[in-house]
């Protein structure tokens, strides 16, 4: 029989301490938005195209401006939540919607920091933001799929937020490739530490 239970009690990541923490100031600003007759998806549909525009801002190699919009876009992405929440219209599918639309507005980031590198002939670089949005893609994957199948994989370095925390000053103070190469590395080290915590999880089973 297969177990369900973690081995040990998953320790609260910096992104769901944020999320808790943040829920004071977000509720407000979501009501507010919600009387102005603005809808969940509506938000959805702004974070993506911010983070869509920051991308091409970046791949003309304006960091600063591009880091500010990434910097911006990060409460968009969590108002549509909040805004859901609100309404009482919070469901499996708007979750799966808003977690696919995050994964869209990082690697819209991404390329537009790969077409910079590509552009003036950086090819270590742009490698390392092909490392960095492959680790960003399989920390999130890792999750979704260890819970497809019972498991839990909420453990790690760098989830979503800490990756924010990273790249968001990178990009404004100007030292890009330090922080794609940061992320690089601890995101797929985080996706590797969720892969051995379900294969764990698995020999418990």
């Amino acid at each position: 029989m297969r177990a369900k239970e973690e081995i040990h009690p998953t320790r609260t990541s910096l992104s769901d301490w944020m999320r808790v923490w943040s829920k004071g100031l977000l509720d407000p600003v979501a009501a507010f938005v919600l009387r102005l007759g603005l809808m969940p998806n509506t938000i959805t549909l702004v974070g993506v195209a911010g983070n869509i525009i920051a991308g091409l801002v970046l791949s003309q190699g304006h960091f600063f401006w591009g880091g500010l919009l990434v910097l911006l876009m990060g409460p968009v992405d969590a108002l549509d939540g909040a805004m859901a929440r609100l309404r009482g219209e919070v469901s499996d599918f708007g979750a799966f919607a808003d977690s696919v639309s995050d994964r869209y507005s990082e690697l819209f980031v991404y390329g537009g920091l790969i077409a910079y590198f590509l552009i003036h002939s950086e090819a270590v670089p742009a490698g390392g933001v092909f490392a960095a949005a492959a680790g960003s893609v399989l920390v999130s994957y890792t999750k979704a799929r260890a819970e497809s199948v019972g498991y839990q994989a909420k453990v790690g370095i760098l989830t979503r937020f800490e990756r924010y925390l990273v790249l968001v000053p990178s990009l404004v103070f100007g030292f890009p490739r330090i922080g794609v190469w940061i992320i690089a590395v601890l995101a797929n080290l985080t996706a590797l530490q969720r892969i051995y915590y379900v294969r764990r999880q698995a020999r418990r089973s």
